[in-house]
């Protein structure tokens, strides 16, 4: 049995992952449900898996933060404790994650081979560039973007499918939290 991999991001209308200046990680638009529904999603049996640049910023950042801040909302605080592979040629250390492998190797060679062995679902948040390199060799079941009500035209970081393939997707779920923050799952299929 094969393992369903799910590409998780966050995203402004617009299509970025993050952006500069004075927004936060949720662009200011968190809200209970939304966090409540991630916790939920993160509360399920799982395997994460990233790539070094967002595991190291991940590890850093919850490094620099303190108690209470959006940081370390419980949903954060759970995916940390989940348990997490990180496809890396360049690091070394796990910078105390709690339950973190490194492996070395080309993404689609690692998660090809995670698919098979693992007997729970891959769940992936951001990894912009391994996710994009993973959908285009057909290992991803499900895109699941979480999709912000803000324009980030001048401040946007991160373009979430800069350079992609492109993919027909066919929608198999959404909905509505915090009555603003559409969370929208799609299964891709590369564009013939």
């Amino acid at each position: 049995m094969t393992a369903t991999y799910t590409f998780d991001v966050f995203s402004s209308l617009d299509g970025f992952g993050a952006a500069g200046g004075d927004w936060t990680g949720y662009w200011g638009k968190q809200g209970p449900e939304l966090l409540d529904h991630r916790l939920a999603v993160y509360s399920e049996e799982q395997r994460m898996v990233f790539g070094a640049n967002t595991y190291r910023a991940f590890a850093q950042m919850l490094a620099s933060s303190t108690e209470g801040s959006e940081v370390r909302d419980p949903w954060v605080t759970q995916m940390r404790n989940l348990p997490t592979t990180v496809v890396s040629t360049t690091l070394a250390e796990t910078f105390d994650w709690p339950d973190a492998n490194i492996v070395s190797g080309d993404a689609v060679d690692v998660v090809a081979r995670l698919k098979e062995e693992s007997e729970v679902p891959l769940r992936s948040h951001g990894s912009l560039a391994m996710n994009r390199a993973l959908m285009a060799a057909g290992l991803v079941e499900r895109v699941q973007v979480t999709l912000f009500p803000v324009i980030t035209g001048q401040s946007g970081l991160d373009p979430v499918f800069e350079d992609a393939a492109d993919f027909d997707l066919e929608l198999i779920e959404s909905r509505t939290l915090d009555g603003n923050i559409q969370e929208l799952i799609y299964r891709p299929t590369l564009h013939a």
